[in-house]
């Protein structure tokens, strides 16, 4: 009997795959726990329907990811900071960063988005990169200054 699952069974299959499985296990132990139901048309084309929203969903995503990326890599970023002489009093995070991001230009961030390997300790312009997905990077660029 064909059967399409509701949930990831252990041994058998992911959520929405279509199996092949014995008609006792299938009415005995599938259907009443309400981990399949049968495997017919209308079925599998909501499940094709559903498949298809969440491709379309993570193109939108991937799309404006890109777009971001893009306006990110114009933008200069300055995060002013006090000191003495050459050295900062703390450090700048990637916390530091995303408010003044979202200060000066209006962008929320995530600050697990910026890559910073070591919080920087010294005035200059750096560059940062963020990964807003998985094959979307960015680059950000960040001038710290002295406070006034």
């Amino acid at each position: 009997m064909k059967v399409v699952l509701l949930q990831d069974v252990k041994g058998q299959g992911k959520k929405d795959q279509v199996i092949n499985v014995s008609d006792g296990y299938a009415c005995n132990f599938l259907f009443p726990r309400k981990l399949a139901v049968m495997a017919d048309t209308q079925t599998l084309n909501a499940i094709n329907r559903r498949k298809a929203e969440e491709e379309r969903v993570r193109a939108e995503e991937h799309a404006a990811a890109k777009a971001l990326a893009e306006r990110l890599d114009a933008l200069l970023i300055k995060v002013p900071k006090s000191a003495n002489q050459e050295r900062l009093y703390g450090a700048v995070t990637a916390q530091d960063v995303c408010d003044a991001l979202s200060e000066q230009h209006g962008i929320e961030l995530d600050r697990r988005k910026i890559v910073l390997k070591d919080p920087i300790k010294s005035f200059g312009e750096y560059k940062l990169e963020v990964k807003l997905q998985s094959e979307v990077t960015g680059t950000l660029h960040v001038l710290v200054c002295e406070k006034s």
